[in-house]
């Protein structure tokens, strides 16, 4: 056994683990990170980075096909063909330039790296195998950061034709059908990717509406694409196991019916990896399934802190990167703490969805009295020059000094837009702070200053 001493360790290498042992090292602490999969954690390597590549390369083909009919701007093509073997080694390139990458950073910033899976011996003690035998690592202080896994329905577990997203990244070709369940961000933004390259969908959502995080007018933009693209969305239906043919379902009305299917996509959420890592030789308060923190990510137990997805909900990478960062500086003796208001929650369907702080409902549940407009793409003239008129910027003030509440927008690109509204919402802009700000012209971000001056009671161009 070999026997290391650190004063921060870090247990996994995803967005949240890798960014606070990067800070770490650049503040000087001695830093040891343990990892057993691979760097960069889901988002890297089945999440994030490679469906949003697979997404481009949907929207790519699918602008392609539109030009290969009629076309009003004037641009005529062959019919397309799609390779979606090269299109995911294509993938796969980007996923390793920037797994390696992070291991660069890491050395760089002379961050020990170790791998294999931790399991924690008592509060300060962890042990790690791997092909060297045994590591005992003593460390001040331990981050866990072990995100989180698909989650798997007992009555149909992942195997052959019943996949997770990591498998639907990873598809040879596009199969001519295939049943999602569950009508989230990530099955929506899937689904919508390979009906554009050919595949017919259907989507099998228990609850009564797609998208359940955000309200009907914003994902009415998503519904009709979906419709157009010839998704069949099939709510109030569960979903009972799968069969040689396809999907077996249960509809509203208690009938028993059976999806053509040559893929099942489970969709239906992710869970906190918590188990398997020694937790119980730890005394750590919980939360459901989750290690509650408080707002410096502190668990129960002096000395181990938790961030990402294993905290829990919203299970985004940048609110992990926010919290090790954040980790990383009080482990330093500054002074910081976690204030979640301004973190923003986007979905790459088409078109994409951003949400950033309250939404009208949201707002009025909190007790606040307000003010609320929306400006739409249609009277956008960026939006029309590119062909992408659906959806619209909203902004949610307070009546009384005009601070701005939350801001959402839908609509082709707008995920782009997303940091100007966070930041508005984290320097506490109001409205005037907003319309006082000269806005680029021609661009989507103008519907963000009109959105604004019609919540004023006085937008110009609508």
């Amino acid at each position: 056994m070999k026997d290391v001493t650190c004063k921060l360790l870090v247990i996994g290498a995803g967005p949240g683990g890798y960014v606070a042992a990067i800070r770490a090292g650049q503040l000087g602490i001695d830093t040891i990170i343990v990892e057993g999969q691979y760097n960069g954690g889901t988002c890297l390597n089945v999440g994030c980075i490679p469906s949003k590549a697979i997404i481009h390369a949907a929207d790519e083909f699918e602008k392609a096909s539109h030009f290969a009919g009629t076309s009003a701007i004037g641009i005529s093509v062959t019919k397309p063909e799609i390779d979606l073997k090269k299109t995911i080694a294509w993938k796969d390139k980007i996923v390793s330039r920037l797994t390696s990458g992070v291991g660069g950073l890491l050395k760089k910033n002379k961050v020990r790296s170790i791998s294999g899976w931790a399991k924690f011996v008592d509060g300060k003690t962890v042990d790690v195998e791997n092909g060297d035998g045994t590591h005992r690592i003593r460390a001040e202080n331990i981050i866990i950061a072990t995100g989180s896994v698909p989650v798997e329905l007992p009555f149909m577990p992942f195997g052959e034709n019943v996949i997770s997203s990591t498998e639907a990244l990873a598809l040879s070709k596009p199969p001519k059908t295939m049943a999602i369940v569950g009508a989230g961000y990530i099955g929506l933004e899937l689904g919508i990717a390979y009906a554009k390259m050919g595949t017919k969908v259907t989507v099998v959502e228990a609850l009564d509406k797609i998208l359940p995080l955000y309200d009907k007018e914003m994902t009415r933009p998503v519904a009709k694409k979906l419709k157009a693209l010839g998704v069949e969305i099939m709510l109030g239906v569960k979903a009972k196991g799968a069969k040689a043919k396809g999907l077996e379902i249960e509809t509203s009305d208690g009938n028993a019916k059976t999806i053509d299917a040559e893929k099942i996509l489970v969709t239906v959420g992710r869970a906190p990896k918590t188990e398997g890592s020694g937790r119980e030789n730890l005394v750590l308060d919980m939360d459901g399934r989750f290690i509650k923190i408080d707002e410096q990510c502190k668990t129960s137990m002096r000395g181990i802190y938790a961030i990402g997805d294993v905290t829990g909900e919203p299970m985004l990478a940048h609110r992990a990167m926010a919290q090790g960062e954040m980790v990383a500086e009080i482990i330093a003796g500054e002074k910081r703490h976690w204030d979640k208001r301004a973190i923003a929650a986007v979905c790459f369907t088409d078109p994409e969805i951003v949400s950033v702080g309250l939404s009208p409902d949201e707002a009025k549940e909190e007790g606040f009295d307000i003010i609320s407009q929306n400006f739409p793409f249609t009277a956008n003239g960026r939006a029309m020059t590119m062909e992408s008129e659906d959806g619209f910027i909203r902004v949610v003030a307070r009546k009384d000094n005009h601070l701005v509440l939350g801001v959402q927008a839908v609509g082709a690109g707008v995920a782009e837009l997303s940091a100007a509204f966070a930041l508005a919402i984290e320097m506490g802009a109001t409205l005037e702070d907003i319309t006082g700000t000269i806005h680029a012209h021609p661009t989507q971000s103008e519907a963000f200053h009109e959105a604004s001056l019609r919540t004023l009671g006085h937008a110009l161009h609508i």
